[in-house]
């Protein structure tokens, strides 16, 4: 609990370009004003984040979060649990879609075993957060202890400063658990005060029978649990998951160290809830990369009021869609960093300038 309230008494609020600095110098760029969209939107996000007009983008790394789930055993994912440590494996060997995607934008993948249900050795590119052998059963009673739940956020801390020496620019959030978008309508329902079938989706692929029953099932833990909407590590801890506070930590964690992080879809934003909770500081830290197919990220984002760059239909999780968010927001950054304005391109501006 030290290093959790630490790095929240730490975090700053963020004003976007509070003195208009950065507005301005887009402004004598040779292009007509506002026509690079939300390019430059992005770009002022990233600039007043790092406090600075004159910033770069070198250093990207996205983190893609691995737990398990003990809810799984109700049958709420069309994939068995084992499917979680393979993939895991398949993203150390560089061979899942967030390792294609970041080697496109030259980011770095760093794989985190947060819950996994069985023992990983330890092996390059992957780090062992274990809070524990996947949660228990949220339908029965709590997903994990309060103790858990702190410390899962911590190891999401704990990831931001261990890689600070190596340097941190933007972080990506990604995830991997079987089960988990299980977890993240429930901590919506009772974060967001909204009905669990409302912001319930199909996952990876529920036929209506099987969405009926996860919907029963995430129904059953909040009457169970009774978490107190309140208190977010209480949320957490009742029906939550390990990658989910461990996102959350990463989330507070960067927004200690002001640096902007690119939320990927429904369990990253599930994540960002509880860091929101915790701190509403953190907010203006977060950048949402795209909408998810998934039914409910939409209604999380506008709860966070944030609009996303992307509508791509994707729900793949992993961090994909940080990844291409990351892409968008250097293009933006490169853009406010290199281009000449209308004296150094020699073009005539503007009337009334």
């Amino acid at each position: 609990m030290k290093l959790l309230k630490h790095t929240v008494d730490h975090i700053k609020e963020v004003l976007i370009d509070a003195t208009g600095e950065i507005q301005a110098k887009f402004n004598t760029f040779a292009i007509p004003r506002g026509s690079l969209g939300r390019l430059e939107e992005l770009a002022t996000i990233y600039a007043s984040i790092k406090g600075t007009v004159i910033c770069t983008i070198k250093h990207k790394k996205i983190f893609t979060m691995a737990g398990d789930h003990g809810v799984a055993e109700e049958g709420v994912s069309t994939f068995p649990q084992q499917v979680t440590r393979q993939m895991v494996q398949n993203f150390i060997e560089g061979g899942a879609a967030i390792n294609v995607l970041a080697r496109h934008i030259g980011a770095k993948v760093i794989v985190v075993d947060c819950g996994i249900a069985s023992h990983l050795e330890s092996q390059p590119y992957l780090k062992i957060k274990k809070v524990g052998l996947g949660t228990r059963n949220m339908a029965v009673g709590p997903a994990m202890s309060r103790e858990e739940a702190i410390r899962s956020i911590e190891s999401g801390i704990e990831l931001i400063e261990e890689e600070l020496e190596d340097g941190i620019d933007i972080v990506g959030t990604g995830d991997m658990g079987i089960a988990n978008t299980t977890p993240s309508s429930a901590l919506l329902s009772v974060l967001g005060s909204m009905d669990v079938m409302s912001v319930t989706g199909r996952g990876t692929g529920l036929d209506d029978e099987s969405l009926r029953r996860k919907r029963e099932i995430i129904t059953r833990a909040i009457t169970v649990n009774q978490p107190n909407s309140n208190d977010p590590i209480d949320v957490l801890a009742k029906v939550g998951g390990y990658e989910i506070g461990g996102i959350a930590g990463l989330c507070l964690g960067a927004a200690r160290y002001r640096i902007p992080v690119m939320l990927d879809g429904f369990i990253s934003t599930a994540g960002a809830l509880i860091a929101h909770a915790i701190e509403p500081k953190v907010n203006n830290y977060l950048i949402a990369s795209h909408v998810s197919a998934e039914k409910g990220h939409s209604m999380m984002l506008k709860f966070l009021n944030k609009r996303p760059i992307l509508d791509l239909n994707m729900r793949l999780g992993e961090g994909t869609g940080a990844a291409l968010g990351i892409s968008l927001i250097e293009a933006g950054v490169k853009l406010l960093h290199e281009m000449a304005t209308f004296y150094e391109a020699g073009v005539s501006e503007p009337h009334g300038e």
